[in-house]
């Protein structure tokens, strides 16, 4: 069975392709973007455990 690490990471609107791009380089998979509690926005990542 596959065991996952999950981060959250927020994002800023005028930099979100270099934001999701970074973490996707690292292996990150893009699982949710959801309003933040200051209007921002924050973005959930999930990756094998040990990748």
């Amino acid at each position: 069975m596959t065991k996952w690490e999950y981060v959250t990471v927020p994002v800023l609107v005028h930099a979100t392709k270099q934001i999701l791009d970074n973490w996707g380089s690292e292996g990150w998979e893009l699982v949710q973007i959801v309003p933040g509690p200051n209007a921002d926005l924050v973005a959930y990542f999930k990756r094998p455990l040990g990748a």
